[in-house]
């Protein structure tokens, strides 16, 4: 029986429409993996491709859950995610992670570690990690992450969780785009209530104090306590959802199961009161505007009246020789969208 032959590739080495469909279809992972880099190409060929691709995907996605998981610093978000997985890949889930690393906002590279700190999900055939660099967009949150969700939602995975790097306004963004947001917390600060934005708290749908364990366990149930007492305080977003808190240890696996259990019901709450199918409407139409404002960006950043003006005018504002209000002024008149007086 003759060999099938190799993927047809296209433009600058990226495979054509037809390759892209038939192995994201078929779970090819190192087609899955092709296809988020073309995502997250900034090329004018390659964001046509790109848009091209996820027309022919979007009917077979929409069905996964999907999970944001933000924490503060050091609260071991890439642990609780590779002891996460695991039980759900266990269980007999197919996982995507999209972990999405700050990116240099000079170079523009990024750190890519969640790999190395997700030893187990790394290698599991169920599991697909993909580090994404957030190339200085707002909040820390890659552009091509919604896009990225669509490709492994077609390509069989039923969970996806969504990382974010727990600075400025990514948690905002990525609440904005899953079913259920969890908070992970720790459990050993005493200030814990106060080094947690009153955003963030209520943007959660679930709350886990992580590092349960051992001679933190006491600490980490009056932490529990105290965020149970101060949800109170605050207005619910769904009418018949109060945000639960509870404690686990991702690095000993403990009440892992607990923590899931509260994430699957909340999921049940939107579907049984229709709120899942508001949010998921919301969703869409929040992703228009956002890829109309990346476009509209992207052609005024790459506008020839623009570019003619634009050291002038960085320069005259870097002297303080022209104002920002005029500056602003100057480059949408020359981008042919005044400023409204």
């Amino acid at each position: 029986m003759p060999e099938a032959p190799p993927p047809r590739t296209s433009i600058a080495g990226t495979l054509a429409l037809a390759d892209y469909v038939k192995g994201v279809l078929e779970g090819d992972r190192s087609v899955i993996a092709k296809a988020v880099t073309l995502l997250e190409s900034t090329r004018d060929d390659h964001r046509e491709l790109a848009s091209q691709l996820l027309v022919e995907l979007v009917p077979h996605s929409g069905s996964a859950r999907r999970v944001g998981i933000t924490g503060v610093p050091g609260a071991g978000k890439s642990t609780f995610i590779d002891a996460l997985g695991t039980k759900l890949t266990g269980e007999g889930h197919k996982v995507a992670v999209l972990a999405v690393d700050p990116s240099s906002s000079r170079t523009g590279g990024s750190i890519l570690g969640d790999k190395t700190r997700m030893s187990r999900l790394s290698i599991d055939p169920n599991a697909f990690v993909r580090p994404s660099p957030s190339a200085g967009t707002l909040g820390g949150v890659a552009r091509a992450t919604r896009e990225a969700m669509i490709v492994f939602e077609a390509a069989g995975y039923d969970i996806i969780i969504v990382e974010t790097v727990g600075v400025g306004q990514s948690e905002a963004e990525v609440a904005a785009m899953v079913d259920t947001f969890l908070l992970l917390v720790l459990s050993r600060a005493g200030d814990q209530l106060q080094g947690i934005k009153r955003g963030v708290l209520e943007l959660a749908d679930v709350i886990a104090v992580n590092k349960s364990d051992g001679e933190f366990e006491l600490a980490a149930k009056l932490t529990a306590r105290e965020l149970a007492g101060a949800l109170h305080l605050m207005q619910p977003r769904y009418k018949n959802w109060r945000v639960p808190v509870t404690t686990c240890s991702a690095l000993y696996d403990l009440r892992m199961d607990e923590v899931w259990a509260k994430v699957e019901a909340h999921r049940a709450v939107l579907q049984r009161d229709g709120e899942l199918e508001k949010l998921r409407a919301t969703q869409q139409l929040e992703w228009t505007w956002a890829m109309v404002r990346d476009g509209l960006m992207w052609s005024l950043r790459r506008d020839p009246a623009v570019g003619a003006i634009r050291d002038e005018v960085e320069r005259g504002v870097r002297e303080q020789t022209i104002t920002p209000a005029l500056a602003a002024r100057r480059l949408l008149d020359a981008f042919g969208t005044p400023v409204p007086e």
